[in-house]
């Protein structure tokens, strides 16, 4: 299953509306196919792991990181009907699906036909591993990340608002294989007037990846190849994007706060101090006792001189505590 949700990350910001899904078939011991959901949502992981494994998928042990579907499309098979059909002996699940075309329809139809099935072995890791199919599929909008790179004093921006560049090139790196993460990146007016941000993937192999730009403007911005949105909970509009990135400025950054639209941040800390710099503005907090609990820190490293921190919604994780009602 580790290995399956390994390979659902070659997928994450290229499938929507379609989930990002990885399978590992294994018999005797050996991998004998594998797959993910490949651009634009097709074909779906245990397809490219069938094709893969051929006649050797007969009695072997499915690993996919999502419950397969039920529902048969003018693009494809249902994922459920091409296991019975390969001969597969024992499906194990990472989590269920909460699409209602195939939330335990599936696994009702491998065993149907007589093969085993294990649900919910990674219930947590595969639900972040998709997160932004289960948070659209649970709150009707992207899952959002939000990035600040700020200076140890916690300045994010220079009084003018320029922030090119606060972190060093390690980070800038990873900021951009993060990019490539995502369908959509998003800033708001003063980062584009500031910075005139292009917003690309500048790493060697995934330049194909850049995401569609997102401006938050009320009034016109730019034209080429720009999307415009009023206001953050204009976020549910966009079609086909299931992970959005915002990446500033400060007043954005606050007003997704504000509006509680993050579902994780990307804190990178550069060992510099700024003085008199832009730091957040004022988010909705009355009480300081309602900031804590809300986050939970889930990664964190050095890269090169600066020092990142991931932090996650604490209990917004869980695949069941988003679960539709029934």
């Amino acid at each position: 299953m580790t290995a399956a949700l390994a390979l659902a990350e070659r997928g994450r910001g290229r499938t929507a509306p379609n989930p990002n899904v990885g399978c590992v078939i294994v018999r005797d011991g050996r991998v004998v196919g594998r797959g993910w959901t490949q651009p634009a949502g097709r074909p779906h992981a245990e397809a490219m792991a069938l094709a893969a494994a051929g006649d050797a998928a007969h009695s072997a042990t499915c690993y996919v990181t999502l419950e397969p579907c039920a529902h048969a499309s003018p693009r494809g098979p249902a994922c459920a009907d091409s296991l019975i059909a390969a001969g597969v002996a024992r499906v194990v699940v990472g989590v269920r699906d909460p699409d209602p075309r195939t939330d335990g329809l599936g696994a009702d139809r491998l065993r149907d036909a007589g093969i085993e099935v294990v649900m919910d072995m990674a219930e947590r890791a595969a639900w972040r591993s998709m997160a932004g199919f289960m948070t659209r599929r649970a709150l009707g909008r992207p899952f959002v990340s939000l990035k600040l790179a700020m200076s140890l004093d916690g300045a994010v921006a220079l009084a003018n608002g320029s922030s090119q560049w606060i972190t060093g090139p390690e980070a800038r790196a990873h900021a951009h294989v993060e990019r490539a993460r995502h369908e959509a990146i998003l800033v708001g007016r003063g980062t584009w007037q500031a910075d005139a941000p292009t917003l690309n993937v500048r790493v060697a192999g995934l330049e194909a990846r850049s995401p569609r730009r997102i401006l938050l403007s009320g009034s016109v911005g730019p034209q080429d190849e720009w999307e415009r949105l009023v206001t953050p909970g204009d976020i549910a509009a966009l079609a086909d994007v299931d992970h959005l990135l915002v990446e500033g400025g400060v007043r954005t950054a606050a007003a997704f706060l504000a509006a509680d639209l993050v579902d994780r941040l990307l804190i990178y800390r550069a060992p510099i101090l700024v003085g008199g710099g832009l730091t957040l503005p004022e988010i909705g907090l009355c009480d300081l006792a309602d900031a804590h609990g809300l986050w939970r820190l889930y990664d964190s490293r050095v890269l090169g001189s600066d020092q990142l921190q991931v932090y996650e919604r604490d209990g917004r994780q869980s695949a069941t505590d988003l679960r539709e009602p029934e």
